[in-house]
């Protein structure tokens, strides 16, 4: 039987909401958007997430319930003209009731081209349901924003992408006049290497059923060639995306929350991308700012594991960054190196002051006749290599930036300090 023109994953697409897997938080009993559209209202609205998860559907259902001229576009594609069309078709008998736009990735739309639908939306002849798979509030124009209501569409999980295969196999076997499955073991592995991906999933399925031979009146797919369709799991990443952000800031957070399992996690999926560079880079500024003192060779040892990875090369470079990322995860964790950051702040306000005379630069004739350096007291000619003196200007002088960590390290470095200090205090005389 010839392969119909259309893909498998829009011939099955729902027409109803309670047709559309998954996005129960959503469009689930007592949902937003589900209690929202059961109202009869249908808003400006953002349609944010990953690809496959239901975004074009929903619009579609949602489009299909309305009295409004529908009017697609996709971003990638669509071009000024496209937008004066549909503008122009406003108030004639082509869209005598307004018009819905529905609008796919539209952050590849610019930002004029986002404001020429400003006016319509803001008077309501444009209804705009704008789906994309990157963070809005970083692509999307702040005034298109303020007036629509955005709606986060979630990867899939397992079961859920398993009520997508049943119904994909019923189709195809409908189609096929066969009954196409496949065992547990493949069900699961095709569901897990999708990434979340409904749509990725049935196309595997359809090509899986028009590539398996029919024995018996039955096509079952088989475990090696559901691994040749998949390739490769699908990890949902991309390195100038959203989830490359996201990707990272949980990959950090699991290492500063001492969970190894997490960040070995996350290490993974960057390297299953080929992120070997933000990994390792990742991996450098946590040993500073998250073990920091708590562990002062840590930052040495990560910049060996670092240099190993990048002389070995991927898959090898994994060992040695799981070392890293394993040191750092289980080490003593200190922020004290963030006082930094109350330095930069004061020195950016301009809060610096002249440097005290005492420490300027004495080395060249003439800096005596200017007073530089004259009162100066070497700390090294002083018992226990410390003497006090003031090392801040003048009008910073009461400062404190640093404060000592309560790990073992900065403790026994501030007992030390507190007892020399202690020591080098005028006694009083009796």
């Amino acid at each position: 039987m010839n392969s119909p023109a259309r893909p498998l994953a829009d011939r099955i697409r729902p027409t109803t909401l309670d047709d559309v897997v998954g996005q129960a938080h959503i469009l689930g009993k007592g949902g937003l958007l589900r209690r929202i559209l059961d109202g009869g209202l249908v808003p400006n609205m953002v349609f944010y997430g990953p690809s496959g998860t239901g975004k074009t559907t929903v619009a579609s259902i949602i489009a299909s319930k309305t009295n409004r001229t529908l009017h697609k576009l996709n971003a990638t594609t669509a071009s000024t003209s496209d937008i004066k069309d549909i503008i122009g078709s406003l108030g004639t008998l082509m869209a005598p009731g307004g018009v819905l736009l529905y609008l796919d990735e539209i952050q590849y739309f610019n930002k004029k081209q986002q404001q020429s639908l400003l006016e319509f939306i803001e008077n309501g002849s444009i209804t705009l349901i704008a789906s994309t798979t990157e963070n809005p509030y970083f692509y999307v124009y702040n005034a298109i924003l303020s007036r629509s209501t955005v709606f986060e569409f979630k990867p899939l999980s397992i079961g859920e992408l398993r009520q997508a295969l049943d119904r994909a196999l019923g189709l195809l076997s409908d189609e096929l006049g066969c009954l196409v499955r496949c065992d547990e073991e493949v069900a699961d592995y095709l569901c897990s290497a999708s990434g979340g991906d409904a749509r990725r999933l049935i196309g595997a399925a359809e090509l899986l059923a028009r590539a398996t031979p029919v024995k018996q009146g039955e096509a079952v797919f088989s475990l090696l060639d559901a691994e040749a369709v998949a390739q490769r799991s699908a990890v949902r990443y991309d390195r100038n995306g959203d989830a490359h952000y996201d990707v990272l800031s949980a990959f950090q957070k699991s290492i500063r929350g001492s969970d190894p399992d997490a960040a070995l996690h996350y290490l993974a999926r960057l390297l299953s991308a080929g992120d070997l560079a933000s990994a390792s880079r990742r991996l450098l500024v946590m040993a500073a700012e998250d073990i920091g003192l708590a562990f002062p060779q840590a930052i040495t040892i990560v910049k060996s594991c670092v240099d190993a990875a990048f002389q070995l090369g991927l898959p090898e470079a994994q060992l040695p960054l799981a070392q890293a990322v394993i040191l750092l995860a289980t080490a003593p964790k200190s922020n004290s190196t963030g006082a930094i950051g109350e330095a930069m702040a004061d020195v950016q306000a301009g809060r610096t002051g002249d440097v005290p005379v005492h420490l300027k630069d004495s080395s060249y004739q003439g800096a005596g006749k200017m007073g530089r350096g004259l009162t100066y007291k070497y700390p090294h000619n002083y018992p226990g290599h410390y003497t006090t003196q003031q090392y801040l200007p003048d009008e910073l002088k009461n400062r404190v930036y640093y404060v000592y960590g309560p790990n073992k390290v900065e403790q026994a470095a501030k007992h030390y300090w507190d007892e020399l200090k202690k020591s080098c205090e005028p006694q009083n005389e009796v």
